[in-house]
Protein backbone atom coordinates (compact mmCIF):
# COMPACT_ATOMS: atom_id res chain seq x y z
CA UNK A 1 0.00 0.00 0.00
CA UNK A 2 1.02 3.80 -0.65
CA UNK A 3 -0.21 6.47 0.91
CA UNK A 4 0.48 10.19 -0.83
CA UNK A 5 0.13 13.75 1.14
CA UNK A 6 -0.84 16.25 -1.51
CA UNK A 7 0.22 19.68 -0.86
CA UNK A 8 -3.29 20.58 0.18
CA UNK A 9 -1.78 18.49 3.06
CA UNK A 10 -4.93 15.72 2.38
CA UNK A 11 -4.15 12.34 2.72
CA UNK A 12 -4.80 9.70 0.05
CA UNK A 13 -4.52 5.73 -1.07
CA UNK A 14 -2.53 5.86 -4.33
CA UNK A 15 -2.63 2.24 -4.53
CA UNK A 16 -3.17 -1.27 -3.81
CA UNK A 17 -0.59 -3.76 -5.02
CA UNK A 18 0.28 -7.73 -4.38
CA UNK A 19 3.58 -8.96 -4.99
CA UNK A 20 5.45 -12.12 -3.68
CA UNK A 21 8.36 -10.71 -2.23
CA UNK A 22 9.37 -6.73 -1.43
CA UNK A 23 12.16 -6.39 -4.01
CA UNK A 24 13.81 -3.72 -5.75
CA UNK A 25 12.07 -5.34 -8.91
CA UNK A 26 8.80 -5.03 -7.43
CA UNK A 27 9.19 -1.75 -5.76
CA UNK A 28 10.36 -0.54 -9.43
CA UNK A 29 7.12 -1.93 -10.74
CA UNK A 30 5.16 0.24 -7.86
CA UNK A 31 7.27 3.69 -8.63
CA UNK A 32 6.90 3.45 -12.63
CA UNK A 33 3.38 3.10 -12.06
CA UNK A 34 2.92 5.72 -9.92
CA UNK A 35 4.92 7.77 -12.37
CA UNK A 36 3.20 6.86 -15.15
CA UNK A 37 -0.33 7.69 -13.21
CA UNK A 38 0.54 11.07 -12.58
CA UNK A 39 2.79 11.33 -9.72
CA UNK A 40 4.95 13.97 -11.49
CA UNK A 41 7.73 14.33 -8.06
CA UNK A 42 7.87 12.79 -4.52
CA UNK A 43 9.53 15.28 -1.90
CA UNK A 44 9.82 12.90 1.16
CA UNK A 45 9.21 8.84 1.06
CA UNK A 46 8.50 7.24 4.58
CA UNK A 47 9.43 3.28 4.41
CA UNK A 48 10.11 0.51 6.81
CA UNK A 49 13.49 -0.36 5.86
CA UNK A 50 12.01 -2.35 2.87
CA UNK A 51 14.39 -4.13 0.58
CA UNK A 52 15.37 -2.49 -2.63
CA UNK A 53 13.52 0.48 -1.88
CA UNK A 54 16.21 2.84 -1.91
CA UNK A 55 17.37 1.34 -5.12
CA UNK A 56 13.79 1.53 -6.91
CA UNK A 57 13.13 5.37 -5.81
CA UNK A 58 16.47 6.65 -6.96
CA UNK A 59 15.82 5.17 -10.39
CA UNK A 60 12.47 6.81 -10.82
CA UNK A 61 12.18 9.56 -8.75
CA UNK A 62 15.86 10.57 -7.93
CA UNK A 63 15.65 13.90 -6.00
CA UNK A 64 13.32 12.08 -3.49
CA UNK A 65 14.17 11.88 0.11
CA UNK A 66 14.12 8.77 1.77
CA UNK A 67 13.39 8.47 5.39
CA UNK A 68 13.45 5.03 6.94
CA UNK A 69 10.85 4.47 9.64
CA UNK A 70 12.63 4.85 13.40
CA UNK A 71 10.07 2.56 15.29
CA UNK A 72 10.58 0.38 12.76
CA UNK A 73 14.59 0.50 13.39
CA UNK A 74 14.19 0.28 17.15
CA UNK A 75 11.60 -2.74 16.83
CA UNK A 76 15.27 -4.22 14.80
CA UNK A 77 17.65 -3.25 16.88
CA UNK A 78 15.53 -5.08 20.48
CA UNK A 79 15.11 -8.19 18.17
CA UNK A 80 18.97 -8.47 19.04
CA UNK A 81 18.70 -7.90 22.42
CA UNK A 82 18.18 -9.68 25.65
CA UNK A 83 14.96 -9.58 27.45
CA UNK A 84 16.20 -7.73 30.31
CA UNK A 85 18.18 -5.36 28.61
CA UNK A 86 15.63 -4.12 26.46
CA UNK A 87 14.10 -1.48 28.70
CA UNK A 88 17.16 0.19 29.24
CA UNK A 89 18.73 -0.39 25.63
CA UNK A 90 15.53 1.32 24.14
CA UNK A 91 15.60 4.39 26.63
CA UNK A 92 19.23 5.05 25.50
CA UNK A 93 17.84 4.49 21.74
CA UNK A 94 15.32 7.37 22.31
CA UNK A 95 18.08 9.88 23.48
CA UNK A 96 19.86 9.19 19.64
CA UNK A 97 16.16 9.83 17.56
CA UNK A 98 14.77 12.71 19.84
CA UNK A 99 18.35 14.10 19.88
CA UNK A 100 17.47 18.24 18.90
CA UNK A 101 19.91 17.84 15.77
CA UNK A 102 21.52 15.45 13.46
CA UNK A 103 25.40 16.48 15.16
CA UNK A 104 23.76 15.82 18.72
CA UNK A 105 21.99 12.53 17.79
CA UNK A 106 25.81 11.49 16.49
CA UNK A 107 26.80 11.87 19.50
CA UNK A 108 24.10 10.19 21.50
CA UNK A 109 24.56 6.97 19.04
CA UNK A 110 28.28 7.15 20.27
CA UNK A 111 27.82 6.84 23.94
CA UNK A 112 25.11 3.98 22.82
CA UNK A 113 27.74 2.17 21.20
CA UNK A 114 30.16 2.44 24.00
CA UNK A 115 27.64 1.53 26.41
CA UNK A 116 25.92 -1.51 25.09
CA UNK A 117 28.22 -2.08 21.18
CA UNK A 118 30.22 -4.91 22.70
CA UNK A 119 27.26 -6.57 23.68
CA UNK A 120 24.97 -6.24 20.79
CA UNK A 121 27.57 -4.76 17.78
CA UNK A 122 24.49 -6.05 15.04
CA UNK A 123 22.53 -3.60 16.97
CA UNK A 124 24.34 -0.74 16.56
CA UNK A 125 25.63 -1.54 13.19
CA UNK A 126 22.03 -1.77 12.09
CA UNK A 127 21.87 2.18 12.95
CA UNK A 128 25.12 3.19 11.73
CA UNK A 129 24.52 1.32 8.09
CA UNK A 130 20.98 3.19 7.97
CA UNK A 131 21.99 5.78 9.09
CA UNK A 132 21.64 8.27 6.08
CA UNK A 133 18.11 7.15 6.00
CA UNK A 134 16.97 7.00 9.34
CA UNK A 135 18.42 11.04 9.73
CA UNK A 136 16.35 13.06 7.21
CA UNK A 137 13.90 13.87 9.33
CA UNK A 138 17.03 15.81 11.56
CA UNK A 139 16.93 18.32 8.83
CA UNK A 140 13.28 19.94 9.62
CA UNK A 141 11.05 21.10 12.35
CA UNK A 142 9.43 19.29 14.54
CA UNK A 143 6.26 19.48 13.36
CA UNK A 144 7.68 17.94 9.82
CA UNK A 145 9.75 15.63 12.10
CA UNK A 146 6.17 14.40 13.36
CA UNK A 147 4.82 13.31 9.88
CA UNK A 148 7.90 11.49 8.60
CA UNK A 149 10.16 10.17 11.39
CA UNK A 150 7.38 6.88 11.45
CA UNK A 151 5.18 4.95 9.33
CA UNK A 152 2.20 5.39 11.75
CA UNK A 153 0.15 6.97 8.90
CA UNK A 154 0.22 3.62 6.55
CA UNK A 155 0.13 1.30 10.15
CA UNK A 156 -3.46 3.19 10.88
CA UNK A 157 -4.77 2.18 7.56
CA UNK A 158 -3.41 -1.20 7.68
CA UNK A 159 -5.45 -1.64 10.48
CA UNK A 160 -8.17 -0.91 9.71
CA UNK A 161 -8.19 -3.14 6.77
CA UNK A 162 -7.14 -5.98 9.20
CA UNK A 163 -10.66 -5.04 10.45
CA UNK A 164 -12.65 -6.65 7.42
CA UNK A 165 -9.78 -9.17 6.52
CA UNK A 166 -9.27 -11.06 9.56
CA UNK A 167 -12.71 -12.71 9.42
CA UNK A 168 -11.57 -14.41 6.58
CA UNK A 169 -9.34 -17.48 6.60
CA UNK A 170 -8.97 -17.28 3.05
CA UNK A 171 -9.15 -15.49 -0.17
CA UNK A 172 -9.92 -17.49 -3.84
CA UNK A 173 -7.51 -15.22 -5.56
CA UNK A 174 -6.00 -12.23 -5.21
CA UNK A 175 -8.83 -10.23 -6.96
CA UNK A 176 -11.00 -11.40 -4.53
CA UNK A 177 -8.67 -10.25 -2.04
CA UNK A 178 -8.07 -7.07 -4.09
CA UNK A 179 -11.84 -5.82 -4.08
CA UNK A 180 -12.52 -6.43 -0.66
CA UNK A 181 -9.37 -4.39 0.43
CA UNK A 182 -10.72 -1.60 -2.16
CA UNK A 183 -14.01 -1.26 -0.66
CA UNK A 184 -12.21 -1.10 2.73
CA UNK A 185 -10.38 1.72 1.71
CA UNK A 186 -13.24 3.87 0.03
CA UNK A 187 -15.11 3.83 3.34
CA UNK A 188 -11.30 4.64 5.28
CA UNK A 189 -10.71 7.07 2.52
CA UNK A 190 -14.38 8.66 3.60
CA UNK A 191 -13.27 9.88 7.08
CA UNK A 192 -10.08 11.77 5.81
CA UNK A 193 -12.00 14.85 5.58
CA UNK A 194 -9.54 16.54 7.78
CA UNK A 195 -6.04 18.45 6.29
CA UNK A 196 -2.70 17.15 7.96
CA UNK A 197 -2.15 18.97 11.81
CA UNK A 198 -0.32 22.43 11.25
CA UNK A 199 0.15 21.62 8.08
CA UNK A 200 0.57 25.54 7.14
CA UNK A 201 3.66 25.31 8.94
CA UNK A 202 4.14 22.14 7.59
CA UNK A 203 3.93 23.54 3.89
CA UNK A 204 5.95 27.08 4.59
CA UNK A 205 8.89 24.13 5.52
CA UNK A 206 8.68 22.28 2.41
CA UNK A 207 8.54 25.12 0.16
CA UNK A 208 11.86 26.94 1.82
CA UNK A 209 13.17 23.41 1.73
CA UNK A 210 12.56 22.61 -2.09
CA UNK A 211 11.53 26.12 -3.27
CA UNK A 212 12.22 24.70 -7.25
CA UNK A 213 9.63 21.56 -6.78
CA UNK A 214 7.10 23.07 -5.36
CA UNK A 215 4.24 24.16 -7.38
CA UNK A 216 1.41 26.02 -5.91
CA UNK A 217 -1.91 27.29 -7.45
CA UNK A 218 -2.26 30.53 -7.80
Amino acid sequence: MVIGVDLEGMKEVLGIWIGEAESAKFWLSVLSELRNRGTSDILICCVDNLTGFSEAIAAVFPLTQVQKCIVHQVRNSLRYVSSKDRQPVAQALRLVYTAPTEAAALAELEEFDQEWGKKYPLAVSSWRANWPELATFFSFAPDLRRLIYTTNMIESYHRQLRKVTKGKSLFPNDESLLKMLYLATCDVQRRWTMRIAHWGQILAQLTIVYPDRIKMPN
